[in-house]
């Protein structure tokens, strides 16, 4: 890869020299610096989850891009807002800070829009106890992207910039991706061809003690299965068959039996209709069936999602589930089809490396080691998108809590300081191994 011989060498000497785990005298003022921009960064906190931007409020999800843009375009980074009318979305926020005088190449991605419509009950943000604030997107994710921009403040005002070229991507449609992903992912991707290393600032699995090095995938499936139909008294004669839904019982059971025990990989289905005539609403997920105790299944329907770690095991489950619908019941006529999603970011050595550097930072401000989370505790995210162009990746850098995508989002305050110090810091030691 492009340099990853070198970024590996200059880490194991640059954590050979920090092998004492302190903070150099730089390193101690820009932590110093990040403690005085908390003020500010509760109030950019407040104002983005007091700011309804579930992802089809189009308005509001602009309406928080706006505010980051401010802020970016008052650090001196080049800004600009990406129209998602193309795909059916807000748009994305970018911001870029360039300079000559740098090698390292670094993409920080946020996102701008939550689950919480923008007709949910749950509004605003809201002290629940002495350091626990609950809000919509608190911590999924609109806490990492004043993570990020806090961090960036922090180094602006240290003059420690210069030393990265860096792009800053929050999208508009993390929650619920625009289509075609093309188009809605091309941002994103673009700048993941561009840079050398990806952080990403989600939440991970909401535990300050764990990092995201490796991410599964998500795309999904759909089955239908249509069959001969009869008065049920004469199901099972050679001549009639099964019937749709036995059919579909057998082919998900199949996928139980042969696929359930690999690692990482989860199949699931999330919706099953049969019966005489079945009627699917696939943008509402919803239907309507009509069936007879006394009659044959005609047709059937199911469809649900894949996790998968790597793209061969994605490739491998799909090949396994192909194969299981071609081994039908009389006369069934089982289909299968494969929508693409969010792509899986596997485990590296790199990842691995980057996570080491990033709990050498923990530990060198005093916070203790940072591990790798188990990737079935983290979902899929936009970094997947990036991981496959990128040296290193390393997500779940952002404001922790409990609750995401629920009502019950509540953020632990004391996390926004830490994992702010703790991101100056990486982005620094990144910038000082040219």
């Amino acid at each position: 890869m492009r340099k990853i011989t070198l970024y590996l060498t200059l880490f194991f000497i640059h954590i050979g020299v920090l092998s004492a785990q302190q903070l150099t005298n730089i390193e101690k003022k820009l932590a110093n610096q990040v403690v005085d921009e908390m003020p500010y960064a509760l109030a950019q906190l407040k104002q983005a989850v007091n700011t309804n931007s579930g992802t089809m409020n189009f308005a509001g999800v602009k309406a928080v891009g706006m505010q980051f843009k401010e802020e970016f375009d008052l650090l001196g980074f080049t800004t600009k807002w990406h129209d998602g009318s193309e795909f059916n979305r807000a748009g994305h926020l970018s911001a870029s800070y360039i300079t000559n005088d740098a090698n390292t190449k670094l993409l920080l991605i946020g996102h701008l829009d939550t689950v919480f419509t923008k007709n949910d009950d749950f509004q605003t943000y809201q002290e629940v106890k002495p350091g626990f604030v609950a809000g919509p997107g608190i911590t999924d994710m609109k806490g990492g992207d004043v993570i990020i921009l806090t961090a960036l403040k922090a180094m602006k005002a240290q003059g420690l910039l210069d030393n990265l070229n860096i792009k800053v991507v929050m999208t508009g449609d993390e929650e619920k991706s625009g289509r075609p992903l093309s188009l809605s992912k091309k941002l994103l991707i673009d700048s993941g061809k561009w840079a050398d290393i990806a952080l990403g600032f989600e939440d991970g699995d909401s535990n300050i003690k764990t990092a995201v090095i490796a991410r599964r995938g998500a795309s999904s499936w759909w089955l239908g299965v249509k069959a001969k139909s009869a008065h049920s008294s004469q199901v099972f004669r050679e001549d009639i068959g099964f019937g749709a839904i036995y059919e579909m019982a057998r082919i998900l059971n199949e996928f139980r039996i042969q696929l359930s025990q690999e690692q990482s990989l989860t199949f699931n289905p999330g919706n099953l209709m049969g019966g005489t005539k079945v009627n699917f609403d696939h943008k509402k997920s919803q239907g309507q069936v009509f069936g007879k105790d006394n009659v044959i299944a005609k047709e059937a329907m199911a469809n649900g999602d894949i996790r998968a770690l790597s793209p061969e095991q994605e490739k491998n489950t799909r090949k396994v589930m192909k194969q299981i619908i071609t081994e039908n019941l009389a006369h069934t006529n089982p289909e299968i089809e494969f929508y693409d999603g969010y792509p899986p970011m596997p485990p590296t050595e790199a990842n691995r490396k980057l996570l080491t550097m990033y709990s050498k930072v923990s530990e060198s401000l005093g916070y203790g080691e940072v591990i790798a989370v188990d990737p079935r505790k983290a979902g899929a995210a936009d970094i997947s998108f990036v991981a496959e162009y990128v040296d290193m990746a390393l997500d779940g850098l952002g404001l922790m809590g409990n609750g995401g995508h629920t009502k019950d989002e509540v953020a632990d305050m004391s996390s926004l300081k830490k994992n702010t110090q703790k991101a100056a810091l990486l982005m620094y030691r990144l910038g000082q191994n040219q």
